[in-house]
């Protein structure tokens, strides 16, 4: 039923009157109630006009959760697609976002700088973004942990942050991707001396206090052969969601003049898709490849 359409029995309570909407069609419109006061105590939480609006996304409690549901250790790649795969659906479901990344168990969703979704309130940005992505987890689950059974319902929390120019923006970003090598180059390290080395993790916990990246190279490269820039770039640079047009070839069916059946012929369409991308977004090249990213009309 459409939203400015009420019943006849409104109108026999005596709590509507006909007007013309829109549509240019007889509807109803329902007169106020003397509780309607009550909006009054609703907060304005609208965003500030010309920001980037980010919504970062993390797990709850995934520590836990990744132990319960055995997770391979240092990096999971059925945990981490599944990730990319809710996020590419919440990218599908809210189109003003311009781009989102993510690592381990979090995703930055960044929306554009003139979006006007929902009058720009941040409650109405992070609930969509954070149920759409934990109803996408269960929903997806199966197709990336087939022999895993879902052990009880995961959650996800998010926040907002506003940010005024393209460069920090971009810094944001660069902040994220930093911490994503930063973490799994000490994960690296730490599952190797616990499943390799057969330390504890107290133990290896210990081994790793104090060094620096390069003492846990070293420690790769010497003590496991593993050069870590070798490790895939999924894991070393987390993910990218843009938007991308691509060609696709379909086979349609047709019945050309003067033939009397139908004949298969292949069809090229093109088609604006969500695409991940495992690259650097510290440096300029990136931004430089992909400047419609932060078009003002974009």
């Amino acid at each position: 039923m459409l939203a400015c359409c009420r019943s006849a029995s409104a109108i026999a309570a005596g709590s509507a009157r006909w007007v013309s909407c829109v549509r240019g069609r007889r509807c109803l419109s329902m007169a106020k109630s003397k509780f309607e006061y009550v909006r009054d105590f609703e907060t304005d939480d609208s965003c500030l006009p010309n920001c980037w609006i980010v919504v970062r996304l993390d797990g709850r409690n995934f520590h836990r959760f990744s132990e319960q549901h055995e997770f391979k250790k240092p990096n999971d790649d059925r945990a981490l697609n599944l990730m990319t795969k809710c996020a590419q659906t919440v990218m599908q479901e809210l189109e003003d976002i311009a781009i989102a990344y993510g690592q381990s168990d979090e995703y930055s969703f960044v929306f554009k700088k003139k979006t006007r979704w929902f009058k720009r309130r941040a409650s109405k940005f992070m609930t969509h973004v954070v149920s759409q992505f934990a109803s996408s987890y269960v929903f997806y689950w199966k197709d990336y942990f087939k022999d895993q059974q879902l052990l009880y319902p995961p959650g996800f929390d998010g926040r907002i942050v506003l940010y005024p120019s393209d460069q920090n923006l971009k810094d944001y970003l660069s902040w994220r991707q930093a911490d994503c090598h930063i973490n799994n180059l000490y994960n690296t390290v730490f599952w190797m001396l616990v499943q390799r080395s057969g330390l504890t993790p107290v133990q290896a916990q210990d081994r790793l206090r104090g060094t620096f990246a390069g003492d846990k190279n070293e420690i790769l490269f010497s003590e496991f052969n593993i050069n870590y820039n070798n490790e895939p770039l999924m894991y070393r640079k987390g993910t990218v969601l843009i938007w991308q047009k691509l060609n696709e070839v379909m086979t349609k069916k047709i019945k050309l003049p003067k033939e009397s059946e139908e004949k298969e012929v292949e069809v090229t369409r093109t088609r604006t898709k969500v695409v991940p991308l495992h690259c650097d977004i510290i440096g300029n090249q990136f931004w430089e490849e992909y400047p419609e990213i932060l078009a003002e009309d974009s």
